[in-house]
């Protein structure tokens, strides 16, 4: 998906991917000599060859997006070369494993949450508790976290996305502290996800929607830049609380692929829990904001 659709797309991703990657390596980063006068920042395609122990001829071809089935030990090799990490190294595998579009469409089957986890997400009165599924679509939230963020029950349901509250909801933008922060890592989980589910046609309309209508989303989603946000912590404005800073922890649903627990907690005996409670106590008769 190198704009809004994919097109033929697998071979023309994997191309731009590993373009943008070379581009950020420096001759210096792999031990390699600049010369005077060189008027490429990153490394040449055939530099990256000569690292990884393939061809030149093989590597353009491979950068390209000829088709080439790749093993495991060369892209091991090319990923180890651009110096990825581990979220863009599946992501490089997911790329070149990709096969062509199917040639009629099939319909997304619907995602359904487990009666225990919806039980299990509305027990935690004090958490903000979500269920994230494919395309970062919310499909669970317990009342504290509908506090933190919205009513994403009370939207239609292609609404009930996180990438279109980042991008499409001006509220978020207040709420998050650091909202570009917080949009770039929505990006680079969306894209992914969209490395590994290139025929999803939901996820083509997601992409499409954000790119045409928010320029930020557009830009950074021309980065390739990819992450797995599986823990880590945001800063928030709520209007309610003011200022609290919530750790949170991104946890795979056994039996249930691309389906997400997602825990936010704050340090205990800290403003931000004070505050987290506050908001807790007044969640039964907050309003979507």
């Amino acid at each position: 998906m190198s704009s809004a659709s994919s097109g033929a797309g697998g071979n023309a991703e994997l191309s731009d991917f590993l373009r943008s990657r070379r581009a950020r390596v420096t001759p210096e980063q792999v031990g390699l000599a600049a010369r005077a006068g060189r008027r490429v920042t990153g490394l040449r395609r055939e530099e990256v060859a000569l690292l990884a122990g393939v061809s030149a001829d093989y590597y353009t071809r491979l950068e390209r997006g000829r088709p080439i089935n790749a093993s495991d030990t060369v892209l091991g090799a090319i990923a180890q070369t651009l110096r990825l990490d581990a979220a863009e190294r599946a992501h490089l595998f997911a790329l070149a494993r990709r096969t062509a579009a199917p040639r009629s469409s099939r319909p997304v089957p619907p995602q359904r949450v487990r009666p225990g986890l919806h039980r299990l997400v509305d027990s935690l009165h004090d958490t903000p508790a979500m269920i994230i599924g494919c395309r970062m679509d919310v499909l669970a939230s317990n009342r504290l976290s509908r506090a933190l963020y919205t009513d994403f029950d009370a939207r239609p349901h292609r609404e009930r996305n996180v990438a279109r509250y980042v991008f499409l909801d001006p509220a978020a933008r207040s709420l998050f502290t650091n909202w570009p922060a917080a949009g770039r890592d929505t990006v680079s989980s969306l894209r992914l996800y969209a490395g590994s589910h290139p025929h999803d046609p939901l996820l083509t309309e997601l992409i499409s929607e954000l790119s045409d209508r928010d320029p930020d989303f557009r830009a950074w989603w021309s980065d390739h830049d990819v992450t797995g946000h599986t823990h880590g912590s945001k800063d928030y404005h709520h209007p309610l609380v003011g200022d609290l800073t919530l750790e949170f922890e991104s946890l795979p649903v056994p039996d249930t692929p691309d389906q997400s627990l997602v825990l936010m907690t704050a340090e205990p005996g800290s403003a931000s829990a004070q505050a987290l409670q506050q908001l807790a106590e007044q969640a039964d008769g907050v309003k979507t904001h």
